[in-house]
């Protein structure tokens, strides 16, 4: 199992420098009493913690921060993480040491196991994301995974604000036809040894290219929305194990050496070291044929039998020093302005978590009027959206892996 709690340190010494203690506690806004809870943020730093690896994010981020000054009178900071867990450890370090009260982290960007473990915890504040104004427009019936964060329920304890679905992505000025199951593309590497690979594990798209795979390859899907402890893990993961045997000799390099991020396979693409690559949004390669960073042949696509999908979301710790700062921002950023803006290839490129027969007239005109980009999929074109696995699943294989393929960068 990955250590959540090993590393007590933020990603960088500067991050750490920014983090001032308060004098007392920011006591628990009053949720139900929206002008309140405005009254209370404004004037607040909220120290936002989210993954800092992808440029046009981080930009996102700044834009809604900007704007949530200008509205609200709410700063917002983001501490630029390599891994969501150094955000967990820290907290854990902070309730540990008895600091129950002005913690230095007011938000983190979450899911998964990261969620699982800070819920098992006790980290978090809440309930709190279902009572937010915005929350109204939150495409709850035909997105369930907005209240359930890989199977575990979130109960209000975090709030959605992107969609996310696994497709891969060609140069058709390469290619002419690709391997769509992990069967056709072990086939297709046979031929074209070297010209596939993904990132380390346990970077999140490393990870998530070895679930896409199982959830493939596994005999019965439904035993992965269970616990691994409560079935034969060793049994249910042994295909995995086979298919990585035969995957690893025809990967780039050999196997030997791995792309640090899914920016990393972007620039593989871009140089022609790999023909074959994958996001978590096809939204996100016409972003980056916006920016010039991949040619205008590339086009996205999925596996036949569907591919993973989830919901991405933030989370307010139980000890944050901003706890109503940190809802306003959470609350804008489901709002109808932001997620527009952050499913424009432009700006991001990701799916929205809203419902569109629930927004006013206007904003539906605007996200229907949207360009989604030449290499972004429809969603006709996306197929079966398979559900993520329990955490634990992704715990397992992340640990297991490592001891059978884990390199040094």
């Amino acid at each position: 199992m990955r250590a959540f709690f090993a590393g007590l340190s933020i990603v960088t010494g500067l991050a750490m420098a920014m983090v001032s203690m308060p004098a007392k506690a920011d006591p628990a806004p009053d949720i139900g009493n929206w002008q309140s809870v405005l009254d209370q943020a404004r004037g607040q730093t909220v120290y936002f913690h989210a993954w800092g690896g992808e440029p046009r994010i981080n930009d996102y981020i700044a834009w809604a921060g900007a704007q949530v000054q200008e509205r609200y009178g709410v700063n917002v900071v983001q501490v630029k993480l390599s891994d969501t867990a150094d955000a967990v450890a820290k907290v854990l370090s902070e309730k540990t040491a008895g600091v129950d009260d002005g913690g230095a982290v007011d938000m983190i960007w979450l899911n998964g196991e990261n969620f699982a473990a800070m819920k098992r915890n006790d980290l978090l504040f809440g309930p709190w994301a279902e009572q937010t104004p915005n929350f109204a427009y939150v495409d709850v019936e035909g997105k369930p995974t907005v209240i359930n964060d890989f199977t575990v329920p979130t109960m209000g304890l975090e709030a959605p604000w992107g969609m996310a679905q696994v497709s891969f992505y060609y140069d058709t000025a390469r290619l002419d036809s690709v391997p769509k199951s992990a069967q056709a593309l072990l086939e297709w590497l046979v031929k074209h040894p070297g010209r596939f690979t993904y990132p380390q594990p346990p970077n999140y798209m490393g990870s998530t290219f070895l679930k896409q795979i199982l959830a493939e390859l596994v005999t019965d899907p439904k035993v992965l929305q269970q616990p691994a402890n409560e079935t034969d893990a060793k049994k249910v993961l042994a295909p995995l194990w086979g298919y990585l045997e035969d995957l690893q000799p025809l990967l780039w390099r050999n196997g030997q050496a791995y792309p640090q991020n899914g920016a990393s396979l972007r620039t593989m693409m871009a140089d022609n070291q790999i023909d074959i690559a994958f996001s978590f949004s096809s939204g996100e390669v016409s972003s980056a044929i916006e920016a010039m960073e991949l040619p205008d042949t590339v086009r996205s696509y999925v596996f036949d039998k569907g591919t993973l999908g989830n919901t991405n979301f933030v989370a307010i710790p139980y000890n944050a020093s901003a706890k109503a700062g940190a809802v306003v921002l959470a609350d804008f950023l489901m709002s109808p302005e932001a997620q527009l803006r952050k499913q424009d290839p432009q700006y991001w490129g990701a799916d929205t978590v809203l419902a569109m027969d629930k927004l006013p007239e206007d904003m539906q005109k605007a996200f229907a009027d949207l360009d989604l980009g030449i290499a972004s999929l429809s969603p006709s074109e996306r197929g079966t959206v398979l559900p993520e696995p329990h955490p634990s699943w992704m715990e397992l294989v992340e640990t297991e892996w490592q001891k059978r393929y884990g390199v040094v960068q």
